[in-house]
């Protein structure tokens, strides 16, 4: 098992920045991938960004790429997603995910094995 508990979430006004985190915990070992969605109010859940756990090779949305950075950092078990230059269509739950099957970069929901309870992230005009 691996627990997840994101943080770092909160309210910003457009153009601003915010650093989400996400500690893993339990069987950290068994982790591939880690990786950061959102899902805003009346949509799907959406990938954002993912990164390998033991190479850093990392994979963004299109859209998301030019203005979030994800990384690592393995000696606290925990991952970042550095979100710049926000929108207020970022407005969104932004929850963390682990992988602890595949040995490449998924995007897609439902391979990810593992997941936090989200954090609010609203961006107000």
């Amino acid at each position: 098992q691996v627990q997840l508990v994101e943080s770092g979430g909160g309210l910003v006004q457009a153009g601003g920045s915010l650093r989400l985190s996400c500690a893993a915990s339990g069987r950290t070992f068994s982790i591939y991938t880690m990786a950061w969605f959102r899902q805003a109010p009346g949509k799907e859940r959406e990938f954002a960004a993912a990164i390998n756990w033991r190479d850093s090779r990392t994979r963004y949305a299109d859209s998301m790429k030019d203005r979030f950075t994800i990384s690592r950092d393995n000696a606290k078990n925990t991952v970042y997603l550095q979100m710049n230059s926000l929108k207020p269509e970022d407005t969104a739950v932004y929850y963390c995910a682990a992988d602890v099957a595949r040995i490449g970069i998924p995007i897609a929901r439902d391979e990810y094995d593992y997941w936090g309870q989200g954090t609010q992230v609203t961006v107000s005009s």
